[in-house]
């Protein structure tokens, strides 16, 4: 492969998947978000870890993606870590300790914040890990609970029934904005202004992660900040990391309201966008009050900013005052 052709694959934005259940692998999951008859060949394989191309294609853009398949932290590889715009977990719910094989991705993830993060299983077990629990540890780590096959299904009377399964994920990865992404004719304004606001997130990580870029040879178990470094800053990062919480919650919101305030206003999307702010005020309800202030604020100012209003004219928002 040419220097100009690895550029080229380097620049294809990847979602990381990888399971912590040994009885479900990884590419089950990609077949459901492919929905293929057979799962296709990996256009590139190194072992254990394959790439699978994958092609968006929706109303509003078009964007080249890699399925990434990873399966442990030992994997990991610069490659991957540079172009990992999105991780999906999937984790065995019916045992207690499900959760807890997860531990060593979240430095990883910490480190290298993707956009999206979703947690997956085939659906919470009273007698493994409870829904209660995977909400709190999804609330803790900023991801999105989907549940492959859920008990409770949306009421089916609902006027806006959330998505559930695979086409929630889908659903999710359509709603970021790929590095990769090439606008269709029609919606580039909209899309545009929203799409600003979380493009730092590719070219400014959060302040922890302004260090050196990922090494081809990653610590084990993805330990990409010292403990040595974790201990000395963690009296000083308690009101930090609940900061980053809520900035990545919102960051989540702001790309699915793209989708939503950049196209014609048919009526999928009047259905989900009303779903999403029932999402998002259910969301804001659990956090505590300051960082409720927050998570309004910039939700706000981005949906206006996404139908057509001037920055300048709610500066105010920002300003302390309570609404």
């Amino acid at each position: 492969m040419s220097t100009s052709e690895e550029d080229t694959e380097v620049a294809i934005p990847c979602v990381l998947i990888t399971s912590c259940d040994s009885g479900f692998k990884e590419e089950e999951l990609i077949k459901q978000i492919l929905s293929p008859t057979t799962l296709p060949e990996p256009i590139k394989r190194e072992e254990s870890v394959a790439w699978y191309p994958w092609t968006i294609n929706n109303k509003y853009y078009t964007a080249d993606v890699r399925l990434c398949v990873v399966p442990s932290t030992f994997q990991m590889s610069s490659e991957i870590a540079q172009a990992m715009q999105a991780f999906i977990a999937y984790f065995d719910s019916t045992v207690k300790d499900g959760l807890e094989k997860l531990h060593p991705w979240i430095s990883v993830v910490e480190d290298l914040a993707p956009e999206v993060l979703i947690l997956v299983c085939d659906r919470v077990c009273e007698n493994g890990v409870t829904r209660h629990e995977a909400q709190q540890w999804c609330l803790a780590h900023a991801f999105e609970l989907v549940e492959l096959n859920p008990q409770e299904l949306p009421d089916e009377d609902d006027d806006f029934p959330e998505s559930t399964g695979v086409k929630r994920i889908v659903q999710a990865l359509n709603a970021n904005v790929w590095s990769s992404v090439e606008m269709k004719d029609g919606h580039n304004q909209g899309f545009g202004l929203m799409s600003s606001l979380v493009a730092s997130r590719h070219n400014n990580p959060h302040p922890h992660n302004c260090q050196d870029p990922p090494s081809s040879s990653l610590p084990v178990e993805g330990s990409l900040v010292s403990e040595e470094a974790n201990h000395t800053e963690s009296s000083t990062n308690t009101d930090a990391q609940g900061d980053t919480v809520v900035d990545a919650m919102t960051d989540l919101d702001i790309q699915e309201l793209a989708n939503l305030t950049a196209g014609d206003a048919d009526v999928d999307n009047f259905e989900r966008l009303f779903t999403k702010l029932k999402e998002m005020k259910d969301k804001a309800s659990s956090l505590p009050h300051e960082q409720r202030k927050v998570h309004a604020e910039k939700v706000a100012k981005a949906f206006w900013m996404a139908i057509g209003g001037d920055d300048d004219e709610i500066d105010g928002l920002s300003s302390g005052e309570e609404s």
